[in-house]
Formats: structure tokens, C-alpha cells, sequence
């Protein structure tokens, strides 16, 4: 994928004044397309994601305003500039309170179109990272960087706010994916001790005869290449918080001399005389059943208590499908940052595929499916052919076990169509404005396929 610059669609019926402003934009840097009329710029939003619409008020068809007023209602991202020889005052603030983000009189030179943009684009950067840091500090669909509208979800983050400020030790489960780190940070960042260090290690990556020397540290000649004293991780992070994660691979021997630090609140380095006092909060995480590791002697039952103390489950994303197309706007959002490249939407049958997939790999293999979609996508439009192979068959599985063996595409898609609605449906509690932000439609158009499918709810 190419550098990104803005995206720029100019709606003119003026054939001379779009080949004008495309050639003077497209030497400013801009990607621009044209459209000569608001039916055709509709068309091109449906097919493509711009930063910036350029569009005048008065042409046949479909004029400026009922443009923005369909644009609106489609909800397009794109600020909208509107253009006009005819402008004054009353027409500038109509389009503003219409929607429209400026209004430009015609005619205007270059320097007054290219600074406009350039305001807009600015306004859309300040705009964009404050909707980032709100969502980082706080919000109803998330919390400290965790995005969900999951009832569960809220839950857990109403139980995270409870839990906080205490030093009361943690214990995360949940499938692999789920994003247990994640929980395990937004702990740490929401509370007092976010101002010191959060420090994290996965106890099933470190060798069992190095793992008690990374977690306490040593001293001087404790054993064989113990060239210096080291500090441990219990000590790097005094004052705030130690994520264990798979803490269910650790082994007997050091699952005692855990359970005597969180008891005693102090550590002995290896190979050292004396004792050091931490103030740490340990939160803890597994994939594992820790309950059947404990029956079956794998792990001590003492410590199992002490790190249960309090419990959070994650659901796996399966059980979470209305987060999939925030998910998916989240991460395709940030491989876009980090990478230069243009931002993308997703494509009906792209969406299709990724509600109706059972994700065992939850999270983490959703966020691998969207940047693989990015790698592969032409233009701004993930498609179903850009998503992994694995998805594809699950669902080619779910057609052919399907009752009414039938070829027809279209009946297929109407089936699919009619099992998401009922999914979205069921997950909204018959919340029919909800349901249609989940399926990404407008809610007029969730009212017609209701109609059309004859689904009563």
C-alpha cells in the first residue's frame, strides 16, 4: 500500500472546474476523484472511504444539499466543504447547520481552497486524537483502552472500577486472545498506582531454572555466570503492579516461594542473607482451568486462593460479536497509523464473514485477520477475499450443513443476512437502533429487511 495522503471527492457539474481543482490538488499531494453530479458522489462514498468532499450547491439531479443531507443520513466519516457562485451568509450558516464542516464562495483562488482543507485536516487530527484519549481515560462502549458495548464487558469494567485503588491480588481467566493483559493494565492505569511501573511476564516463556532468578532477582556468584547483582521483577516493579501471566506453567517449587512473597510482602534475591520489603500488586492471569490443576496436584491449592481473591472471566469473542465491527474499526485504524497507509472500510460480505466466524483464536486473531485485510485490500474496501482462508471455510462448512441444500447465491446471502439480523437482534434485547449500528446498516434499512424477511421482533 502507497503513503497515506487525504482523499479528496469533488462533486462539481462544472466539467472545467473539477479538471481544474483535481490538477491543482493533485500537485498539493491530495488523491482526488471526481463526480459531476450528487447522485454519482453517493455512489463513489459506497465504493470508497474519502477524507475530504468537495461539493457545490447547485446541479441538476441531485443538488449540494440534498447531498449532504443523504450523506448524513448514510452517515458518512467525510467532512464536507460546500462550494458555491451563488453563496452569502443565510446559504453558509444553512449548509453548517446542515452539517457541512466549511462553505466556500465561488469564485476563490488556490491558496483559500488548499488552506481550507488544510484547517480541516488539522481539525480532523486534534479531533481524532481526542476521541483516542477519551477512549483511553474513559467511555460507555469502553474502558482504559479496552473497547466494548458487551454487556459482560460493562460489567467487568464496573467490577475493574471497584477493584482498582485496592491491593487486592487478581486473578484473570480466560480462552487465549481474550485480552488478559489488557484487563490487567487498564487495573493498573485506572488506579493510584498508575503512575508507577506496570511490568509484565509470561511465566510459561522463561526456563524453569532461570524463572525464580528473573522474578527476584540475585545476587553476585549465586550460581554460575551470576557475574552482577540483578534486580528482580518483584522489585522493578515496587510501588505498582506485576502481571503474571500463564501463571498456571509455574512450576510446584517457585509456586511456594511465590505464595511466602505475597504473604509476607518481601523478597530474598537468589543466593542472598536478607529479605527486601516490595509494596507490589500482583494480578495474575491463565488460559488453564486452575481448579482442575489443583485436584489433579499440578498446582498448589494456598496459592490458588490467595490469587483468587477476586476473579474476572473474560468472554470469548464469540459471545461478544456486537464488538466486532468496532473491533475491527479500531484495529484496521491503528495498522493505518502505524504504517502510512489510507484508512479502510469493510466490506458487506467481509463483515458477513467475520460476525458469522467463530474466532477461536478471539481477539488476537481478529486483529491478525484485519491487518492481513489491509496487506491485501485494492483501494479502501476490505472484501471478503481479503480475509484469511479460515474464514472462508467456516463458512463454506456452515452453507453445506445448511438444511436447504440449495446453490443459489442469492438465497444463500438472504439466509445469512436473516441469521445476523436475528443474532443482532438477540444480543440488543430488540433494540432495533442498536441492532442496526451492530449490522452497520441505517435503521430505515434494518426496518425493511425486517419487513422483507418477515421477522417479528
Amino acid at each position: 500500500m502507497t503513503e497515506y495522503s487525504s482523499h479528496i471527492l469533488i462533486i462539481d457539474d462544472e466539467e472545467n472546474l473539477r479538471h481544474m481543482l483535481s490538477a491543482m490538488l493533485s500537485r498539493q499531494g491530495y488523491r482526488v476523484d471526481t463526480a459531476e453530479n450528487g447522485a454519482e458522489g453517493l455512489r463513489l462514498l459506497r465504493e470508497k472511504v474519502y477524507d475530504f468532499i468537495l461539493c457545490d450547491i447547485r446541479m441538476p439531479e441531485m443538488d449540494g444539499k440534498k447531498f449532504l443531507a443523504r450523506a448524513l443520513e448514510e452517515q458518512v466519516p467525510s467532512a464536507v466543504i460546500m462550494m458555491s457562485a451563488y453563496g452569502s451568509i443565510d446559504t453558509a450558516i444553512e449548509c453548517m447547520k446542515l452539517g457541512a464542516y466549511d462553505f466556500i464562495s465561488k469564485p476563490f483562488k488556490k491558496d483559500e481552497i488548499v488552506m481550507v482543507l488544510k484547517k480541516a485536516e488539522e481539525r480532523e487530527r486534534l479531533k481524532s486524537e481526542n476521541n483516542r484519549l477519551r477512549g483511553v481515560i474513559s467511555g460507555s462502549e469502553g474502558f482504559c483502552g479496552i473497547i466494548s458495548r458487551n454487556a459482560v464487558m460493562q460489567e467487568i469494567f464496573a467490577q475493574i472500577r471497584k477493584v482498582t485503588d485496592l491491593k487486592t491480588t487478581v486473578l484473570i481467566l480466560g480462552e487465549s486472545g481474550t485480552g488478559k493483559e489488557l484487563v490487567a493494565r487498564a487495573i493498573h492505569m485506572s488506579g493510584i498506582r498508575a503512575h508507577k511501573p506496570f511490568v509484565a511476564v509470561n511465566c510459561g516463556a522463561i526456563p524453569e531454572n532461570l524463572l525464580e532468578s528473573e522474578l527476584f532477582g540475585h545476587v553476585r556468584g549465586a550460581f554460575t555466570d551470576a557475574a552482577v547483582d540483578k534486580i528482580g521483577l518483584f522489585e522493578q516493579a515496587d510501588g505498582g503492579t506485576l502481571f503474571l501471566d500463564e501463571i498456571g506453567e509455574m512450576p510446584l517449587a517457585l509456586q511456594v516461594k511465590l505464595l511466602r512473597v505475597l504473604q509476607e510482602e518481601e523478597i530474598r534475591r537468589v543466593g542472598a542473607a536478607v529479605t527486601r520489603k516490595i509494596n507490589v500488586r500482583v494480578v495474575s492471569a491463565t488460559s488453564r482451568n486452575l481448579e482442575s490443576d489443583v485436584k489433579a496436584g499440578r498446582f498448589r491449592e494456598d496459592l490458588f486462593f490467595r490469587l483468587n481473591v477476586f476473579c474476572i472471566h473474560l468472554p470469548p469473542l464469540r459471545d461478544r460479536v456486537e464488538d466486532i465491527p468496532q473491533l475491527f474499526g479500531h484495529f484496521a485504524a491503528r495498522y493505518a497509523a502505524g504504517s502510512a497507509c489510507a484508512p479502510v472500510r469493510c466490506a458487506p460480505d467481509a463483515m458477513r464473514l467475520l460476525l458469522g466466524y467463530d474466532w477461536p483464536g478471539n481477539i488476537r486473531e481478529l486483529e491478525n485477520a484485519v491487518e492481513r485485510g489491509m496487506i491485501l485490500c485494492e483501494g479502501s474496501l476490505i472484501t471478503a477475499g481479503c480475509l484469511p482462508p479460515s474464514l472462508h471455510t467456516a463458512d463454506c462448512v456452515s452453507l453445506v450443513a445448511a438444511p436447504d441444500e440449495n446453490l443459489s447465491i442469492k438465497k444463500a446471502e438472504d439466509a445469512m443476512e436473516r441469521d445476523l439480523i436475528r443474532k443482532a437482534l438477540v444480543k440488543t434485547g430488540g433494540n432495533r437502533t442498536q441492532a442496526a449500528k451492530i449490522l452497520e446498516i441505517s435503521h430505515r434499512s434494518l426496518l425493511y429487511k425486517l419487513k422483507e424477511f418477515g421477522i417479528d421482533q
